[in-house]
């Protein structure tokens, strides 16, 4: 016999292998046929209703849900902050309303923002707080500004711990030229309020080496200077 009668070739192991999962798979599926038919089944019925509520329900109120918001956002655009988180009672949508009645959709969502700015104008800060931070927000600018309008609301309150805590969340919450070095300004300014000077100058310090362009850095080495005095 020779030399090469003797080999053995690895490739009859891969085909045996293939052949044994194959014919496990087989008796497992015929072993299962009516549990596998009724996941089957129910997965068909789970999509069939998930689109169901979308096309049916949910994106109806989505429409019904902006359509009903456009006279609060006018009157929050006219500064009639009462009136846009509340409505006229009569004819008009508050935010608070489009919350209440269109829990769910992004108008309600987006009305969050809205009711905590609002309240934030109108001198309620707890209120303020209390809506930002349900806002849940995918927009750059937007989503930022209610992180650093917490902060606000909690300076007003006089906590600057906290007011601290929230401007520097919102300078690197989405990094941008335009937000970012505006909240690094409120966190120096804050921080140097708490007498924490280093944070003050290493603020201060990144305005003016990472955005050197913005309206914040223009007078920015003379708070690098207070800050550095007290160091």
């Amino acid at each position: 016999m020779s030399k090469k009668q003797h080999e053995h070739d690895p490739l009859d192991d891969v085909v045996v292998d293939v052949e044994q999962v194959y014919s496990k798979t087989e008796e497992f599926i015929e072993n299962n046929k009516k549990s596998l038919s009724v996941i089957v089944g129910a997965v068909v019925v789970l999509v069939g209703l998930y689109l169901a509520y979308n096309n049916f329900y949910q994106a109806p109120r989505e429409t019904e849900s902006k359509s009903n918001m456009y006279a609060a956002e006018q009157f929050f655009a006219k500064d009639s902050f009462n009136l846009a988180i509340n409505g006229d009672g009569v004819n008009y949508y508050g935010f608070l309303d489009i919350i209440e009645n269109y829990s769910g959709t992004k108008a309600a969502n987006l009305a969050n923002y809205y009711v905590g700015v609002s309240y934030l104008r109108l001198g309620n800060y707890e209120q303020a707080i209390e809506y930002l931070k349900k806002f849940d927000g995918e927009d750059i600018i937007v989503s930022t500004m209610a992180i650093g309008l917490i902060g606000d609301a909690y300076s007003e309150l006089g906590d600057d711990e906290q007011a601290l805590e929230y401007y520097e969340k919102a300078s690197k919450h989405n990094a941008n030229k335009f937000t970012t070095p505006y909240f690094l300004m409120k966190a120096a300014a804050t921080a140097e309020r708490l007498g924490k000077y280093q944070d003050a100058y290493d603020n201060y310090s990144t305005i003016q080496k990472e955005y050197p362009e913005s309206t914040e850095a223009r007078e920015i080495e003379k708070y690098i200077e207070r800050a550095k005095a007290h160091l």
